[in-house]
Order: structure tokens, then C-alpha cells, then sequence
């Protein structure tokens, strides 16, 4: 991972315009996990590479990544990421949008570097799939009658695509046979899945300031996660009232929020949606039992068990 934050700072530089490694060092330098280029490198070496392509490979998917934060923050107008005020309220969302491209094109330089088609062919479509994800969600905004199949559908593209492309291409990369690289293309779709769900309870799950989120995020945003649409589906009329009135028309006051979370808890909607999470965690875990024994196989079992005790 040094070498691969090496490499990001290196190719965030600009020449001529030097607000690109400002609005980029902003996000990239703010302690973020990591988890998606860790994850490309995991794989790599787990399937026995030992060249320096998959460098490349973790930097380009960090860019994709941070690329789509840039670009989430202006559609969500968000004030606040890993515990820092957002690049488009520091600067604007010109710059953010434009600073986000400017990472995406960089990406695919540093995937063209490697010479495999098929590793640019997993990391094109899953950008694909993250853009069609983040309009999905935006057709499906503060619609109370949002179902859990769109849900999944928002959340493989918005988050899981990536999880998943990071690992299939770290194997590609390191050459191995096709039923490891889909197995570990498995594994980081189902990661994905229970950490995005994980990241959805902890929104209203109390613990969110230690994320760098304010409380409630989604409530004030109008997003329909996982514990929103269960709390919904068990109320009656009374609490779909409610609903209507603070997502779908956005018409929310003082103790909207503790009457969210109050309605939450009547009808067990984060545990439930922590119990979601879980299965997809054991999915995960499943995945890797076709690939070799192997301490990294390990780590990443491990992973998934960690992303989901977030919220436990």
C-alpha cells in the first residue's frame, strides 16, 4: 500500500492545473480505509502474483473510487466525508465534478499501463455499472414505494461493483484460472453488499460520527436504505403517513429523526437490515472455500466478518 499511495500521488499531479492535486489530496490524504485497492492487491497476491502490475491496477480502482465520492457529494449537496467538510463546499462543484473526471481518465491510463484487456474490460463495466447505479437511485429517491429488489440493485451498482471488480481484476492480473478469478469476483460482491448495508444501519445505528457522518445523513437526504423500507413495510397507515411526509415530501422538522429511529426500533428494521448484512458477510466467506488455503484467504475471511461487526 505505500507503493500504491506512492503511485496515486504521483499520478494526481497536475502540471497546469494545480486545483486537481488540491481538491484530490483533500479526499485521498483523509484517512480513508482503503479497502477497495487492499482488496485488488489481496487478490493479486493470493493467487500467487509477483510482478507490479497490480499497483497499478489498486491505484486505478482508489481513482475510480474517489472519482464517484467527488461526484456523490455534489448530486447529495453533502457537507460532510471522512470527517472532513466536502471538496464542492471547500472549493465548488465544478471543480469537484471536474476534479472527479479528470481521476476517472486517470484510471484508465494507468489500466491501459498494464496491457490486459480483460483487466480493462471488468474495471470499464464496473464504472459503467456505478454510474447506472447512482441513476438508479436518483429515480428511486424519496419514492416510499422504493422495493428491496431496487434497493439491492442501487447498492450492487453504487458499491458492490467495485468491491468486485477490484478483486476479479487482481486476479485476472495475477493470471489465475477462471473459476478462482470468479470466486473472488463473488466474494467482493457479496463483501460489498454487507458493507454497504452495514454503512446504511450505522446511519441511524448511533455510531455514525465515528465514520465521519453526521447522525442521520440519509433521514435528512430522503435516501430509501434497507432499514427505512422494512420500517415502512411492517408500519400502518399512521406510520406511512409519516413517511410520505418527511422522504417523500421532504417536509421534516425538529424530532423527525428520533421519531425515525423510534419506528425503527418498533418494528426491528435495523436488525433486521443487520441480520442482511450478516448473510451476505457469510456469503462472502463462503465464496473463498474454493480457493487454496493460504494466510491472505484468511484476512480476507476475516474482512468480512469486520465489515459487518461495524454495526453489531
Amino acid at each position: 500500500m505505500e507503493s500504491v499511495n506512492a503511485l496515486i500521488r504521483t499520478r494526481m499531479a497536475s502540471e497546469h492545473a494545480p486545483r486537481i492535486p488540491e481538491v484530490t489530496a483533500h479526499l485521498v490524504e483523509a484517512g480513508g480505509k482503503r479497502l477497495r485497492p487492499l482488496l485488488t492487491l489481496a487478490a493479486a497476491q493470493l493467487c500467487g502474483y509477483s510482478g507490479t502490475h497490480h499497483l497499478n491496477l489498486a491505484a486505478a480502482v482508489e481513482f475510480i473510487h474517489t472519482a464517484t465520492l467527488l461526484h456523490d457529494d455534489v448530486v447529495d449537496e453533502s457537507e460532510r466525508r471522512r470527517g472532513r467538510p466536502t471538496a464542492n463546499l471547500l472549493w465548488d462543484n465544478k471543480s469537484s465534478v471536474l476534479v472527479g473526471d479528470y481521476l476517472f481518465a486517470r484510471s484508465f491510463q494507468l489500466m491501459v499501463e498494464i496491457g490486459s484487456l480483460r483487466v480493462l474490460d471488468i474495471l470499464a463495466n464496473a464504472s459503467a455499472v456505478i454510474a447506472e447505479g447512482e441513476v438508479l437511485q436518483l429515480s428511486a429517491a424519496s419514492n416510499i414505494d422504493t422495493s428491496e429488489a431496487t434497493y439491492l440493485k442501487v447498492i450492487r451498482g453504487k458499491t458492490a461493483a467495485l468491491f468486485s471488480a477490484a478483486t476479479e481484476a487482481g486476479a485476472e492480473v495475477a493470471g489465475a484460472h477462471e473459476e478462482q478469478a470468479a470466486a473472488l469476483a463473488a466474494y467482493g460482491d457479496a463483501l460489498g453488499l454487507a458493507f454497504q448495508i452495514t454503512d446504511d444501519v450505522l446511519d441511524y445505528g448511533g455510531r455514525s460520527a465515528r465514520l465521519g457522518k453526521n447522525a442521520g445523513d440519509d433521514f435528512r437526504e430522503r435516501k430509501l436504505t434497507l432499514p427505512v423500507i422494512r420500517a415502512i413495510a411492517a408500519g400502518g397507515d399512521t406510520d406511512r403517513a409519516f413517511w410520505i411526509r418527511t422522504i417523500a415530501r421532504g417536509d421534516q422538522h425538529d424530532g423527525d429523526l428520533a421519531q425515525a429511529l423510534a419506528l425503527m426500533a418498533r418494528h426491528r428494521a435495523l436488525e433486521s437490515a443487520h441480520e442482511t448484512a450478516l448473510a451476505y458477510a457469510a456469503r462472502a466467506r463462503t465464496a473463498l472455500a474454493s480457493l487454496p488455503p493460504h494466510p491472505l484467504r484468511d484476512q480476507l475471511e476475516a474482512l468480512a466478518d469486520f465489515v459487518v461487526s461495524r454495526a453489531a
